[in-house]
């Protein structure tokens, strides 16, 4: 844990990777909880058990920086201005007020001000984003390139946020499709969509996720830090009922990560070499 910060949890590695977690939080502050809905609707939409997914990096010396604070709180991959990142696209905002099916996450006449966002953004968001910023720089330091690697996951189905059935790997670099890579060098994200491309599942490269806050905001491939994002389909490591209730959702993690985590093992080795090698 950040000690100014207790929700902050920072694990601190010397590879020259950082792995950002920006949405595995489900803490609802008491008093937001009480003015939800329900904290069950607060905290579908999380990125389920993705922290755990990705346990494996920690013994490759990476650093991970995680927020417990729920995403329907403040979500830190989002502008801070609230402009969306996908202009012509349902999506949600800096301080959600619909979930991914577009159900209203606040009782009548609850949701945040301007204030209040104001707050959330100065207690949670600005943090998050200073203690990446000084991850980044520390390991620069060191190494001539460094790899910031955003980590996701969401429902296959989601009808208000996109047409059919997900692919399993998404991979973001804030480019439109075709286009050269913007967040991270091409040999990157070639690497990343070889690795995924070989395991048989299916997969995008800038497809509808392309790259939040996080992605955008902190790449500087000039200067040696490379940002690449990777959402997951949930159907890869853990089981998905057609209907998410609060009694079947979320599953639990599937018994070894199957069949995702083997590939991921192998993505995060590509971008370990690509740090390291060039």
């Amino acid at each position: 844990m950040d000690s100014a910060h207790p929700w902050l949890e920072i694990v601190r590695g010397d590879a020259p990777l950082v792995v950002s977690f920006p949405h595995t939080g489900t803490v609802l502050p008491e008093d937001i909880a009480a003015r939800l809905v329900s904290p069950w609707l607060a905290r579908r939409d999380t990125d389920w058990w993705v922290d755990r997914l990705y346990g494996f990096v920690h013994v490759l010396g990476a650093t991970t920086l995680r927020t417990t604070i729920s995403r329907t709180v403040v979500d830190v991959n989002r502008r801070p201005d609230g402009v969306s990142l996908y202009p012509g696209q349902n999506t949600t905002g800096l301080c959600p007020t619909t979930t991914f099916d577009n159900e209203p996450l606040y009782l009548p006449g609850q949701e945040p001000g301007p204030q209040e966002v104001a707050r959330r953004r100065a207690t949670w968001f600005e943090p998050y984003h200073q203690a990446l910023a000084a991850e980044i720089a520390r390991l620069r330091a060191r190494h001539p390139r460094v790899v910031v690697y955003d980590a996701h996951s969401i429902r296959s189905a989601i009808p208000h946020l996109f047409e059919g059935r997900l692919p399993q790997f998404n991979i973001g670099t804030a480019s439109a499709p075709g286009e050269v890579d913007a967040s991270c060098a091409p040999a990157l994200a070639a690497a990343v969509e070889a690795a995924c491309a070989a395991s048989g599942l299916g997969h995008v490269r800038n497809g509808r996720f392309r790259g939040g806050w996080i992605t955008r905001h902190h790449a500087a491939p000039h200067a040696g830090v490379h940002c690449i994002q990777m959402e997951l389909a949930c159907r890869g490591y853990m089981d998905e009922p057609d209907t998410p209730t609060p009694g079947n959702w979320p599953t639990p993690l599937r018994a070894g990560g199957a069949p995702v985590r083997p590939v991921l093992e192998q993505v995060i080795d590509a971008c370990l070499r690509f740090a390291r090698d060039g």
